[in-house]
């Protein structure tokens, strides 16, 4: 049990690190490539196929599917492709084409807030006071780099940025339903299910509204941030599951704000953006992801293991 909560940790600081190198480069690939909604429906299909061909490959190695059992599962595995594969997707990117990068990291981050008040409420997990301190000190460091409270009120009244909370939204709803069907499927079957099946849906849109032609790639250039973004969507998908399964919901998304460190070097090395006005509020969020690791790492009673778990 320990062990498996240990390597929820392991994976989920894998998927912070993809994560904060994702808003960075999907913050430049939305604008290059020009309609966000189609390079949403590429990248994601990219991504969908990579998972597969994991799968394919690796299925001596642990990479199992496993058959949904019941309606239930498949109407739950169904609306985590329209509510955590598709629909938000579109909005993110939609968002991201018009607000910052700093903004959209901000929101994104915030799924954090929403996903500890669910989790408590819905799948009923346990947070100490560890948990309430290191909560905090992420989203004041979030805050302080959106701007301070002025940045925050800003990012209320843009809609680009409204759009990625709505988004964000959607993935805390997402991220509980994923953490109930976990216990019955393996976190192979659920990326498969979110990616694949969310996939589907972004065609189906793209044919309603009269894109579907513009999907492929038309450009080395286009084919280069689809190829990139698909791998890193990928990556982000199977270590995301993949912890998820493994630890509680509010830990592995806790974990996930420090994807905003990656970010802010990024900045710094490619954008020339200074780091040093911002190290305090790095700091907090180094301080609050160090706080919740120690508190995953130590030994103590672990959720339940899944059925994903021997995934």
């Amino acid at each position: 049990m320990t062990h498996s909560r240990r390597t929820g940790l392991l994976l989920a600081l894998a998927t912070a690190c993809i994560s904060g190198v994702s808003i960075f480069v999907n913050s430049n690939g939305v604008k290059a490539y020009g309609s966000a909604a189609v390079y949403t429906t590429a990248k994601n299909i990219a991504a969908a196929i990579i998972l597969g061909a994991i799968v394919a490959v690796g299925t001596r190695h642990g990479t199992r599917l496993s058959r949904p059992t019941s309606r239930g599962q498949w109407a739950t595995l169904a609306a985590v492709a329209v509510i955590g594969g598709s629909v938000p997707f579109v909005l993110f990117f939609e968002g991201l084409a018009r607000a910052t990068a700093t903004q959209a990291a901000f929101l994104h981050k915030s799924l954090v807030i929403w996903v500890a008040i669910l989790a408590v409420v819905v799948l009923r997990e346990k947070l100490s006071w560890v948990h309430y301190a290191a909560i905090a000190l992420l989203i004041a460091g979030q805050i302080g780099l959106n701007g301070g409270l002025a940045g925050l009120l800003a990012v209320f009244t843009d809609s680009g940025a409204m759009m990625v909370l709505g988004a964000t939204l959607l993935w805390s709803v997402e991220v509980i339903i994923s953490k109930r069907v976990l216990a019955d499927v393996t976190p192979w079957t659920l990326s498969i299910a979110r990616m694949g099946g969310g996939a589907v849906v972004l065609v189906a849109w793209s044919a309603i509204t009269g894109t579907i032609g513009k999907i492929v790639p038309s450009s080395s250039s286009q084919w280069g941030w689809v190829a990139v973004t698909g791998v890193l969507l990928a990556a982000y998908v199977a270590t995301w599951h993949n912890a998820l399964a493994r630890a509680q919901a509010v830990d592995v998304t806790a974990v996930l704000v420090a994807g905003a460190l990656i970010t802010a070097l990024l900045s710094g090395a490619f954008k020339g953006v200074s780091l040093a006005p911002n190290l305090p509020w790095n700091g907090l969020i180094l301080a609050g992801t160090v706080m919740l690791a120690v508190q995953m790492w130590r030994a103590r009673p672990a959720p339940r293991l899944t059925a994903g778990c021997s995934a």
